[in-house]
């Protein structure tokens, strides 16, 4: 039987968000402007039963009262559980992207240095493509090296948008 897995959506400043979660915690975060809800559960379907749920569930209540308050820029660090679903090196990474503080950014070739793996900046900006739960896991935040916006998978308009609200709220 396969796993059962929650999910809800929600709406923000960025659209409408589609929120995944297992018993351990949140597997992903998907922007619904991208895809629709049934390609979402279609793409986990194979290895897990989907169930939707209200989004006051208390699987989400936590999550939703974090991002809310993110949104609302009262809120620097989410302190909810990840179920984090990728390859070692991937989760390596996403691990590290999480030490990025708030409001502050870093490059592709830092996050290689950090992770011991100089030559790696490819693999990390591959890895920050397939992060599953952005906003939570601050993909946002890495930059190239040269101060530029590039890459984010979801579009660089929401990266720009993440980057300005969060320098806006950084010290309120």
């Amino acid at each position: 039987m396969n796993e059962l897995i929650y999910y809800t959506t929600i709406n923000s400043p960025l659209g409408e968000l589609l929120l995944s979660s297992s018993l351990k915690g949140l597997m992903s975060i998907e922007y619904l402007i991208n895809l629709c809800e049934p390609e979402i559960i279609k793409k986990y379907s194979s290895k897990y039963t989907c169930e939707k749920v209200k989004n006051h569930d208390t699987r989400f209540f936590k999550l939703i009262q974090e991002l809310n308050l993110y949104f609302d820029g009262k809120l620097k660090k989410f302190s909810i559980s990840l179920d984090l679903q990728g390859t070692n090196f991937q989760k390596i990474v996403w691990n590290t992207l999480l030490n990025i503080p708030y409001g502050e950014t870093t490059s592709y070739s830092c996050i290689a240095n950090q992770i011991r793996n100089s030559k790696a900046c490819r693999a990390v900006g591959q890895a920050n493509n397939k992060n599953p739960i952005p906003i939570i896991i601050p993909c946002h935040r890495v930059i190239g090296k040269n101060g530029n916006l590039v890459g984010y998978a979801d579009g660089i308009q929401i990266k720009k948008w993440l980057l300005n609200h969060e320098m806006i709220n950084k010290y309120s």
